[in-house]
């Protein structure tokens, strides 16, 4: 190996949290049990709160713009989910989002169908000229689309990326001041000065509704009980994806993948991720 490289891999592997670090956030989740605040997908609206649980985490998914400033109000964190729009649940974001921005607590966006149509993305625009947001989370086409750099959806499933997704996700990121976590066969998460590829997960984990949804809620938990947003949001992604590896050994298809994948995030152990994550 050259100079160069070892030099190169070096400061890479410098820039990495170290799995200690990742541990500790999900042990700070289930002693602190954050409330997350959820105005998601209403396919997933269940299993997103039985994710939060299962993690030791409290869901609350209200959606009336009655009550949202109220509830959030009492909230660790606020996850805005695109899946299900309307007129009413885009009103209740921008109120919750204000409300979550006022009380300095974190905000993730999940961008789901970016670009499916002109309702959609007007209300997506309107979210990010609006709110100062935390993370924002989606697959290769949305972060694409969101960045100005193209990306082709088939309903609300990736068909098509922009040709560099690390450098429009790195686009966004700088124009957001936002962690943007790309998700995919490999997952990527990065701001405006780091950077971490993820390589766990497994294929069961596109054969079901609703995985994008917890981990969202995942990603808020954990950004609520650690300052460090980076920090917090490789440890949600890495140990959603490990919890998806475990639940795949107990597993026949996507129906019994989906109970066990509950199971395994209650019962994901420190020495699961130390001995599961692959990182770099």
């Amino acid at each position: 190996m050259s100079d160069r490289r070892q030099e190169t891999e070096r400061k890479i592997a410098s820039t990495l949290p170290s799995v200690d670090d990742l541990i500790k956030v999900l042990a700070k989740v289930r002693h602190q049990r954050p409330l997350v605040h959820a105005i998601t997908n209403w396919v997933n609206a269940g299993d997103v709160a039985n994710a939060l649980y299962a993690i030791k985490a409290r869901p609350v998914m209200t959606v009336a713009e009655e009550e949202v400033t109220d509830v959030v109000s009492k909230a660790d964190a606020l996850v805005l989910n695109m899946g299900t729009p309307s007129p009413e649940r885009v009103a209740s974001m921008i109120m919750a989002g204000r409300r979550a921005h006022d009380r300095g607590i974190p905000i993730v966006l999940d961008p789901v169908g970016a670009g499916l149509s002109h309702f959609r993305m007007a209300a997506l625009n309107r979210l990010l000229a609006e709110l100062t947001l935390s993370v924002i989370k989606g697959n290769q086409a949305e972060i694409g689309i969101l960045a100005g750099a193209g990306g082709e959806l088939r309903g609300v499933d990736a068909v098509a990326g922009p040709e560099d997704p690390g450098t429009a996700a790195k686009e966004l990121a700088k124009r957001t001041k936002a962690i943007v976590v790309v998700t995919g066969e490999r997952d990527l998460v990065l701001d405006e000065g780091r950077k971490v590829v993820l390589d766990n997960g497994h294929p069961l984990m596109s054969h079901m509704t609703g995985t994008g949804c917890m981990l969202d809620a995942m990603i808020a938990a954990f950004a609520a009980c650690e300052k460090d947003i980076f920090l917090a949001t490789v440890a949600a992604v890495a140990g959603f994806g490990i919890a998806g590896e475990q639940a795949a050994k107990k597993s026949i298809g996507p129906g019994t993948f989906k109970v066990a994948l509950m199971d395994s995030l209650y019962s994901l152990t420190p020495e699961q991720i130390a001995s599961g994550i692959r990182m770099m």
